[in-house]
């Protein structure tokens, strides 16, 4: 369970980061800024043209319903853009941090991932792969204090559910597991009577 959770929060976490990151590249190449509109993680203008980009971490990152939701956001924030400023192309991107996609025209938008998007926001082609040593970096030198807080984490964890499910040999007490987990009611914790003075 908590390397479900700890798996789940890490993607959430270097996704939000890699978006931070991308943001911050295109701000100081193109003058990109973090987009204001619905569904739309980055801004920029290249060459008389207003990108709109939504940004995801890799390329499998969406349900059919989360597509068609990303390509509606696409086409009321290019109108919402056209009206506001008329005449101006605007182009609608799903840009993916890594992977790839060798078909990037998808009709509607474009699709650029790994190293195509990595260009697109940035103008160099070898940005991606440039990125990757100072992250290594970072990696090993958080992963030291992350293995001891993890440590600590799952010894807690173990600790409090020995307490409460634990036999006194030690084995684990599936009924009362299992009444915690499924029953209608919650079993009540027994009162002890009163102690009258």
């Amino acid at each position: 369970m908590v390397d479900a959770h700890i798996s789940s929060n890490e993607e959430t976490i270097f996704g939000d980061w890699l978006e931070g990151l991308a943001i911050f590249i295109n701000e100081k190449v193109y003058s990109g800024r973090k987009s204001g509109i619905n569904g739309i993680d980055l801004e920029f203008d290249k060459d008389g043209k207003r990108f709109i980009v939504n940004i995801k971490s890799g390329p499998h990152w969406g349900n059919s319903s989360q597509i068609a939701k990303m390509k509606s956001d696409f086409k009321t924030s290019a109108k919402t853009l056209r009206t506001s400023n008329s005449g101006i192309q605007v182009i609608a991107v799903n840009g993916c941090c890594y992977g790839r996609n060798n078909k990037p025209d998808q009709g509607d938008y474009f699709k650029y991932c790994g190293q195509r998007f990595w260009e697109f926001i940035s103008g160099d082609p070898a940005l991606y792969t440039e990125l990757i040593e100072p992250l290594g970096y970072k990696a090993k030198e958080k992963n030291e204090e992350f293995q001891q807080s993890y440590a600590q984490i799952i010894n807690k964890f173990t600790n409090e559910f020995g307490n409460q499910y634990f036999d006194n040999d030690g084995a684990i007490n599936w009924k009362k597991l299992v009444e915690f987990n499924s029953s209608t009611v919650p079993p009540r914790a027994k009162r002890l009577p009163s102690k009258k003075a």
